[in-house]
């Protein structure tokens, strides 16, 4: 296992996601699973106060709680860096996202305490707000995520699935103020770019603009989820998403297979090794054995200066 600074932090390269864990993914296999993640030296583990609300008999928590049970029978969560979210569940009537939470002042001091107790600790390591709230101002934001800061109920704060614009207020707002501003940035991010145009319900994707401004926050880490497009690297029955499917993400693909194939490695592995390289913190996705070793595996793949050249250059294109 390789490890990272993210803020004040030490965690592994690798983080687990675990939004199956407790629902799809059943609970022996959850706990061999996590298991075999610290086994291999894995210590940053990923959920959400909403996972999985969408399936029947489920009401969001699944995760948390199964992440709570697992610690507890551990006996290890002072070794685990624990992230979790809040403002994607759904709340009242109507459809989600329209109905989710929100990242509103009391939304945020009311949701902690639930996450906190299903997943049996005093704090939480890392807390992100899930999908950006644009009916909430982002100093009330800002605000709600320092006041827990300074409570000792969160020890580092997030953001995920929000646009440049919100982030960098967000981020001018908490050093003009002095309050605790975000540390870590979780997106959709992979080694293909999306199509001109393509957008992602509820998500946001990493462009340009946001690479180029994380490079002037050496404080941001940039996480990914979606790396891997749920196995479309991989698997030919697994279609690539419709907003990747476009003629230069073919390129892409040509000479992702020409360096996988000259590294003796998966697809799936030279795309995490791509943005290992790049200063990216990858979410593994994973809900088997196998899987999880071949992620795993990727940390001892080397790209050379010409790989890295030619995927950049494919990508750029």
């Amino acid at each position: 296992m390789r490890y990272q600074n993210l803020g004040n932090r030490q965690v592994s390269s690798l983080c687990l996601g675990t939004l199956p864990y407790g629902s799809v993914v059943d609970e022996e296999t959850s706990f061999a699973l996590l298991d075999r993640f610290t086994a291999r030296g894995g210590t940053f583990v990923d959920t959400a106060n909403c996972y999985c609300f969408w399936l029947d008999g489920c009401d969001g928590g699944e995760s948390e709680r199964l992440l709570g049970r697992w610690l507890a029978a551990r006996g290890n969560r002072e070794e685990m860096v624990l992230a979790t979210k809040l403002g994607a569940l759904p709340v009242g009537p109507g459809e989600w996202p329209d109905n989710r939470e929100g990242l509103s002042a009391a939304v945020i001091a009311a949701a902690v305490p639930h996450s906190l107790r299903r997943l049996g600790t005093d704090r939480i390591d890392l807390l992100y707000g899930h999908i950006d709230d644009p009916a909430v101002p982002v100093a009330e934001t800002v605000a709600a995520f320092d006041a827990l800061v300074r409570a000792g109920a969160v020890d580092q704060l997030g953001i995920s699935n929000q646009n440049l614009d919100r982030l960098a207020a967000s981020q001018a707002l908490a050093a003009e103020t002095g309050a605790a501003g975000y540390r870590a940035l979780q997106q959709r991010h992979t080694y293909l770019r999306p199509a001109p145009g393509a957008e992602f319900p509820h998500q946001v994707s990493v462009d340009d603009a946001q690479l180029a401004y994380l490079r002037t926050q050496p404080q941001l880490t940039l996480l990914a989820y979606g790396s891997l497009l749920n196995g479309a690297y991989t698997d030919p029955a697994k279609p690539l998403p419709p907003q990747y499917d476009h003629p230069g993400a073919h390129t892409q693909l040509a000479v992702l297979g020409e360096v996988a194939r000259e590294s003796g490695a998966s697809a799936n592995q030279v795309v995490l090794a791509w943005l290992l390289a790049g200063g990216v913190l990858p979410i593994l996705g994973v809900t088997s054995a196998a899987q999880l070793d071949e992620a795993l595996e990727s940390l001892d793949l080397e790209l050379t200066a010409d790989q890295h050249e030619r995927l950049d250059a494919a990508r750029a294109a």
